[in-house]
């Protein structure tokens, strides 16, 4: 017993010394499309925590340089894997196991290669698994090791935010998929967590029933083709895992929560060619996340200042996962093409904004 809590102690502590609100910088390889544009590559990775910017001729824009906690950059060959994503990543769920909230969430303009980070590709493929598949193995590859001390129940929601509505990805729309889901925020439910009342638990006992949780989910999920990209995420995606693991000798129940959260795609609404619904869906996004940076901007700020987390669904379901005690890990991911310059360079500062977030974890 008094080994675990010295390597509970001492792993959290090293989570805690690699920076609160952690950020892995992503950029993906240039597309067949971009390859046959002939669109110039305008990103390289300096060193293992520096990506550059070239400079722009025909906007006169200079150099620009950004520091993160990791960058991937370009192809497999590259050491870009969906495995190496994951190796650093893998630490976190030791943290939910051990009572904390940890959140993975992606970021970044459309066709940029979040889904494919968090989800992974349509084939399935072991190559090509994203995250959330290897985290239901290596979470239940870590709880096995707890299962002679510990009684462990594992309940999973997975939910999409489209429109500024929120619905239940593992209920049909016949059985009422968006029928009074409300948000109760962690300091008004008996947990500490943030719970969304109405949202259908589903519960997990091993690794493939929490994949085929997760592929029902996604399945579900609002998508629609825009210009940037044929098969666009229009929704966010918020997968929530709750580990409750009962002490079999004293009774002493922990908590621990690991939400996966894929964000629907930012970008300008005019080059994303939205129109009539698409625009509504795109000012939606645009909206929810500019809510995102405010929250940010305020826990950056310092001082005792008013978090906006209630002006807005996003951020409400993401109180409990940035700031105050969450272990929180951001994947920013990013195109090369020099025709989403702006766009990559709006992510990278968004991602610094939020790299200056200090959790109070305890």
């Amino acid at each position: 017993q008094e080994e675990t809590e010295k390597r509970k102690i001492l792993h959290n502590t090293l989570e805690d010394m690699k920076g609160r609100i952690r950020v892995y910088v992503r950029i993906r390889p240039l597309s067949e499309t971009e390859l046959k544009a002939d669109y110039a590559n305008v990103m390289t990775k300096e060193d293992e925590r520096t990506c550059v910017m070239a400079s722009d001729p025909v906007s006169g824009s200079e150099i620009k340089d950004w520091e993160f906690d990791k960058i991937f950059n370009g192809s497999e060959a590259d050491g870009n894997t969906q495995e190496a994503v994951f190796k650093d990543t893998s630490l976190l769920i030791i943290s939910a196991i051990d009572g904390f909230n940890v959140c993975i969430f992606a970021y970044g303009q459309t066709g940029s290669g979040k889904t494919y980070t968090m989800f992974g590709s349509n084939d399935r493929s072991e190559r090509h698994q994203g995250l959330a598949p290897r985290v239901a193995h290596e979470l239940f590859n870590k709880l096995q090791e707890r299962e002679s001390s510990h009684h462990i129940e594992v309940s999973v929601t997975m939910l999409e935010l489209y429109t500024d509505k929120l619905g239940d990805l593992l209920t049909s729309k016949e059985e009422g998929y968006a029928s009074d889901l409300k948000i109760r925020l962690a300091e008004h439910t008996s947990s500490g967590l943030v719970e969304v009342e109405g949202a259908k638990m589903e519960r997990a006992t091993n690794a493939n029933e929490l994949l085929d949780i997760f592929n029902r989910g996604a399945k579900g999920r609002a998508s629609s083709s825009t210009k940037m990209n044929a098969d666009s995420s229009r929704s966010h995606m918020i997968a929530t895992v709750v580990l409750s693991l009962r002490n079999r000798r004293t009774g002493k129940v922990i908590h621990g929560k690991l939400t996966l959260t894929d964000l629907a795609g930012s970008e300008r609404v005019a080059k994303s060619g939205a129109a009539g619904h698409q625009l509504k869906e795109a000012q939606s996004i645009n909206k929810s996340l500019s809510a995102l940076g405010d929250v940010i901007g305020a826990l950056t700020s310092g001082g005792r200042q008013h978090i906006p987390y209630r002006n807005h669904p996003l951020t409400m379901l993401m109180s409990d996962s940035i700031g105050g005690n969450a272990k929180t890990l951001m994947f920013v991911c990013c195109s090369p093409a020099d025709y989403n310059r702006k766009e990559t360079a709006n992510s990278l500062d968004f991602a610094k904004r939020c790299r200056n977030v200090t959790n109070n974890v305890s």
